[in-house]
């Protein structure tokens, strides 16, 4: 079993009934939903960060390859 901590945090009252409204039907601790929902989207937020750092790289670095708008739309439009 991980190690846990503790942490207190404010939610809004349609949100905590929302929470415990999942709890019941699916006999799931809430505190267990909360910890899931965090990591969750911890996992999405660093995934997001870490896709945008790279996309920065690659557009520094000296190989870099950029195409004019008109290009870009005109690639958009055969994929559709």
């Amino acid at each position: 079993m991980p190690q846990t901590t503790s942490m207190t945090i404010h939610l809004p009252v349609d949100t905590n009934n929302r929470l415990e409204a999942l709890a019941k039907v699916t006999h799931i601790p809430r505190n267990d939903i909360a910890a899931r929902a965090i990591a969750e989207y911890l996992d999405l937020q660093e995934y997001q960060v870490r896709s945008i750092k790279e996309a920065v790289e690659e557009a520094d670095s000296p190989h870099a390859k950029f195409l004019e708008h008109a290009e870009v739309v005109e690639r958009w439009k055969k994929m559709a």
